[in-house]
């Protein structure tokens, strides 16, 4: 894999940490439909639908239900993918690269092997301006994409 994709702190918000499952098995839970749904956002949340094409331009949706039942669509486009190491997907883009009415930020998954079954998780939400930064970190961002990794942790361990 390339470098590490160097952050800017006024504009991105990063999320690291080492976690004891194999990085296929982490590839596998953010490619697959059938396995994101499980652990994406923070319970008591839940995503109700998923789709992803994996491929650049290809589409990420997928619609947030939180707990008292009001949908959050989300839709974007990969832009980069290296199996198992690197994806990069954007809300600014929708499918096929077409721009979209209110992009809010684009991120990074940075997968590092460790050692036998452990994993360097590295996801790097990336800002246009430190505005958009800031909202993200308030919105909770080192909370919510914490509880997620746990959660797919879990998930990979309970399920995969």
């Amino acid at each position: 894999m390339s470098a590490l994709i160097k952050p800017d702190p006024k504009l991105d918000l990063v999320l690291e940490r080492v976690i004891d499952v194999p990085r296929e098995l982490v590839w596998k839970a953010w490619t697959t439909p059938e396995h994101l749904k499980h652990w994406f956002c923070p319970k008591p949340w839940s995503v109700t639908e998923c789709e992803i094409d994996l491929r650049r331009g290809g589409i990420f949706r997928t619609v947030m239900r939180s707990p008292d039942g009001q949908e959050f669509p989300n839709v974007g486009c990969y832009l980069d993918i290296i199996p198992n190491e690197l994806l990069v997907f954007t809300d600014a883009l929708l499918p096929g690269y077409r721009p979209s009415e209110k992009p809010f930020f684009s991120a990074t998954l940075q997968l590092f092997e460790q050692g036998k079954g452990t994993t360097r998780y590295v996801a790097t939400a990336l800002h246009r301006d430190p505005e958009g930064r800031k909202q993200h970190e308030d919105m909770g961002f080192h909370d919510g994409w914490g509880t997620v990794v746990t959660q797919m942790v879990d998930y990979i361990k309970a399920k995969m």
